[in-house]
């Protein structure tokens, strides 16, 4: 496997930050990782770049997963199972599990990334996980020099977790998902709880939704609310949202009602970072080449030129504001490269 020197990386991740790969390789096929001889150094596996914050130039081995293909794996009286290439795009496979009559992603319509992605960082909207659909996945093990197949429980999924980022293998470069297999309900159920959803089936007459119609429903919310990297690089929900403890939950609510809190199976409370953010002066403002953007208070977005370095300088400064007015610390959700 040849790698390419000094490749620009500024294409290869949504907030169009600037840096440099001391070496690049784009993998297509499983036997590209098995035939390797890596270099020895650094590593990353990289997706779509739509999770990622370059801190500048990376002196190390960038392997680019773009390995294709979709196709249904095997089916069962109550489920089909559903197998996907890590480099394939995750809307677009999800629009094309909905044509051929297999729903249960359409709440992750428009959710930027690859499918090889999904899992490592748990992605979720409206009402879903991706752990709730996952099945299993392969990744090739650099140091057993071997592939491994990862079922769910194995996987130690959380909100906006998995085992891969627990373990620090995302960022050690260590494993490679190469394909993901999904398994998707035979019964399948509505879920537009979420009350965005439910107003804009409202405002179609729609009472009774098709798994279409919530893909549309949310596709037509995120393109209201959150902005097209080519046009405004961003990297989509910038921080978590945060878990706190209910009794902390309810003073918050008392100070302030509006609020949107959401209880948690395991007792603790979720709260909507983008109201924190709004409230504390961010939505729309901007530090230098780094803002947070006008329509939507938890997306970060490059105004143009912007630095890793900038990013982290609005991050913290966000990050500051909010604990002061609310005492409540944020994460933030992409990766530091």
């Amino acid at each position: 496997m040849h790698s390419e020197q000094n490749i620009d990386l500024t294409p290869f991740n949504t907030l169009a930050l600037p840096g440099k790969a001391a070496r690049y390789q784009k993998i297509t096929t499983q036997t590209q990782l098995t035939a390797a001889e890596l270099p020895a150094g650094k590593r990353f596996i990289l997706g779509g770049g739509s999770n990622l914050v370059l801190n500048g130039d990376f002196d190390g081995l960038i392997l680019h997963m773009a390995i294709p293909g979709k196709r249904l794996l095997r089916e069962d009286a109550e489920a089909w199972y559903i197998e996907a290439g890590a480099g394939e795009n995750w809307h677009d496979f999800v629009q094309w599990t909905l044509a051929q009559g297999w729903p249960g992603l359409e709440n992750l319509s428009l959710i930027p990334g690859t499918v090889g992605a999904a899992p490592i960082q748990n992605i979720g909207a409206y009402g879903l996980e991706v752990a709730e659909r996952f099945h299993s996945l392969t990744a090739w093990d650099f140091e057993k020099q071997t592939f491994l197949t990862v079922d769910r429980s194995t996987c130690r999924f959380a909100y906006r977790d998995s085992l891969f980022k627990q373990e620090g293998w995302h960022l050690s470069g260590r494993m490679a998902i190469t394909s993901v297999v999904f398994r998707l309900p035979k019964v399948w159920l509505a879920n537009h709880r979420y009350a965005d959803v439910a107003q804009e089936l409202a405002a179609q007459s729609i009472t009774t939704p098709t798994p279409q119609d919530i893909a549309k429903a949310i596709i037509a919310i995120r393109q209201r609310k959150l902005p097209d990297p080519a046009i405004t690089p961003n990297a989509g929900s910038f921080f978590h949202n945060p878990l706190v403890d209910r009794s902390i939950a309810e003073k918050l609510g008392a100070d302030y009602p509006a609020l949107p809190r959401y209880p948690q199976p395991d007792g603790r409370v979720k709260l909507a970072a983008g109201w924190l953010i709004e409230q504390a002066g961010w939505k729309g403002k901007s530090l230098g080449p780094v803002g947070m953007y006008e329509k939507q208070a938890l997306v970060l977005v490059n105004h143009g030129g912007a630095t890793g370095a900038d990013v982290r300088r609005t991050m913290a400064a966000v990050q500051a504001d909010v604990k002061m007015r609310f005492g409540i610390e944020f994460t933030p959700e992409p990766i530091f490269l």
